[in-house]
C-alpha cells in the first residue's frame, strides 16, 4: 500500500483526537461507519498523556504463553526486526497476541519500547499486555493494549507482514491508522488524499453552528435556548450536505 499523504498532513492529522478524524471520515467514506475502519472491542490508552499517534501499520503475531516458538525459530527476533527496519515511518506496531484472552506474558516493555523507537515506531496496538508503563513513557512509545502484566512469558514474534486481528478488527500491513485514548480508526487508502480536508470541515462546523449555539445560552429562557439548538442543527445540516452531499450510510 502507498502511502498517500505527505508528512506535513500526517502531522496536522495528529493535532486532533481521533473522534475528530472520524468525524470527517464518515463523511467521505463508502464503508459503513458503525462497523469498518474501527476497533470493535474495548481497548485501553495506558500512555493517554502522549496524545493521538498517527502513522503505518507494521503487523505481527505472538504468543508468549507457547514456550515452542523459542525453539522453532532461533533467528525469530533478528528476522523480524529486519522487517521493521525495512519500512518506511511512522509506523505503528499492531500485535495479535494468541493467547487472547488470557494475557500470559508481555510483548512490550522498556526494552523493546526503545529498540522499536530507534526502528521509526511510534507506538503500538496490542490486543494482549504490556508492562513497563513508566518506562515506555520515558521512551515516547504509546501503547493502547487490552492489560499490563508482570513478565514476558515467552513472547517472540511468529509471524509477521501478515494481516492480523486486533480488537475485533482486521489490519493489514501499511494500512494508515489514527489512534488515541478513544480507540483507533483505520483510513482506507481511497480516504487518505481527502481525510484532512474532511476533518478540518467537520471540526469547523461543529465549533460556527452546534457548539456556538451551546455557548450562547446566558439571558435566554428554555425555549429561546431549544428554538437555537433547532436552528444550529439545521445549520450544521446544510453545511455539511453543501460540502459532502447527502450521505447514506
Amino acid at each position: 500500500m502507498g502511502q498517500k499523504i505527505s508528512h506535513a498532513e500526517l502531522l496536522e492529522l495528529k493535532r486532533w483526537n481521533t473522534p475528530t478524524i472520524y468525524n470527517g471520515w464518515e463523511q467521505i467514506t463508502n464503508q459503513d461507519i458503525s462497523r469498518d475502519g474501527i476497533n470493535l472491542e474495548p481497548v485501553n490508552d495506558y500512555l493517554p498523556y502522549i496524545g493521538p499517534m498517527v502513522g503505518y501499520a507494521v503487523t505481527v503475531v505472538i504468543e508468549p504463553g507457547n514456550r515452542m516458538h523459542l525453539k522453532s525459530n532461533p533467528d525469530s527476533w533478528k528476522q523480524y526486526r529486519e522487517y521493521i527496519a525495512s519500512v518506511a515511518g511512522p509506523k505503528i506496531v499492531v500485535v495479535q497476541d494468541l493467547d487472547k484472552p488470557v494475557i500470559y506474558g508481555a510483548f512490550w516493555g522498556e526494552v523493546n519500547s526503545n529498540i522499536h523507537r530507534a526502528l521509526g515506531c511510534i507506538g503500538t496496538i496490542t490486543d494482549g499486555g504490556i508492562r513497563d508503563t513508566d518506562e515506555m513513557n520515558n521512551a515516547g512509545f504509546k501503547a493502547l493494549a487490552r492489560g499490563v502484566c508482570v513478565g514476558h512469558a515467552w513472547s517472540t514474534p511468529i509471524r509477521w507482514n501478515c494481516e492480523v486481528e486486533v480488537f475485533g478488527r482486521k489490519v493489514l500491513p501499511g494500512q494508515l491508522i489514527h489512534a488515541d485514548k478513544h480507540g483507533f480508526l483505520i483510513i482506507p487508502d481511497e480516504d487518505q488524499e481527502k481525510i484532512l480536508e474532511a476533518a478540518r470541515f467537520m471540526d469547523s462546523n461543529e465549533c460556527k453552528t452546534m457548539i456556538q449555539s451551546a455557548r450562547s445560552t446566558s439571558g435566554k429562557n428554555t425555549d429561546e435556548i431549544l428554538a437555537g439548538f433547532n436552528q444550529a442543527e439545521e445549520e450544521f445540516r446544510k453545511s455539511t450536505i453543501s460540502k459532502f452531499g447527502e450521505q447514506e450510510k
